[in-house]
């Protein structure tokens, strides 16, 4: 039987990547975003499913669970990867956008695992994923809200993996340290998103024998 993925917050940089690799290796595609309107090309291109989806409202992240199992069953890869970021001195920042801000990055995640473990104990199998930055590790001036969103998320998926990992659901965190796109990819000044992608399903086909819940990238150039 086929496998499937669900990519939350998905777009037109990594998630296309994940998507279009995915599809490539016969997974059925399941694409959430607040947005789906900007993913009818995508749709067409891979004959992927689309769902609207906030990820920091609970009903619709049910929702989106319960969609994704009339389509195409409990999936066996659920990747997240919102974010909002909010940069500013901490005197300045407006709390309401904070908490939105947090909620998106973090909270949001804590919501699709929670969804996706429901299903995949009941399989006793499956990988749940999310994507960190540079953030995820090292606070910067003036950026203390994507921090806090980011070391968030970090500790779910480090936490969920102690718990989950001897139950036979892989946890991985990917830390995308340095930024995303084609353009820059000859010269190794931004890291290409099908390489990414790459990366992430390598993790998928572990063997459990060395499953890893959390790995770096970076280009041969980035300083770290």
């Amino acid at each position: 039987m086929a496998e499937s993925v669900l990519i939350v917050g998905a777009g037109s940089g990594l998630s296309a990547s994940l998507a279009r690799l995915c599809e490539s290796k016969g997974m059925k595609v399941v694409l959430a975003a607040r947005n789906i309107e900007k993913l009818k090309d995508l749709k067409k291109e891979i004959k992927a499913h689309l769902i609207k989806c906030d990820v920091t409202n609970i009903k619709s992240v049910t929702n989106l669970f319960k969609k994704t199992d009339k389509i195409v069953g409990a999936p066996n890869l659920v990747i997240y990867n919102p974010s909002k970021s909010l940069g500013g001195n901490i005197i300045d920042l407006d709390p309401k956008k904070a908490y939105e801000a947090i909620n998106i990055t973090c909270y949001g995640g804590f919501l699709v695992a929670q969804q996706a473990t429901k299903r995949m104990l009941k399989k006793k199998r499956g990988s749940i994923f999310f994507t960190g930055a540079t953030a995820s590790v090292k606070g910067f001036p003036k950026s203390s809200v994507f921090a806090m969103g980011k070391f968030g998320l970090r500790g779910l998926a480090q936490s969920l993996a102690r718990e989950l990992h001897p139950q036979n659901i892989h946890i991985g965190h990917f830390i995308i340290d340095g930024g995303i796109g084609r353009e820059n990819y000859g010269s190794y000044k931004t890291i290409h998103p099908d390489s990414i992608a790459k990366t992430y399903l390598e993790f998928h086909y572990q063997d459990k024998s060395a499953w890893s819940w959390e790995t770096e990238l970076r280009t041969s150039v980035e300083k770290f």
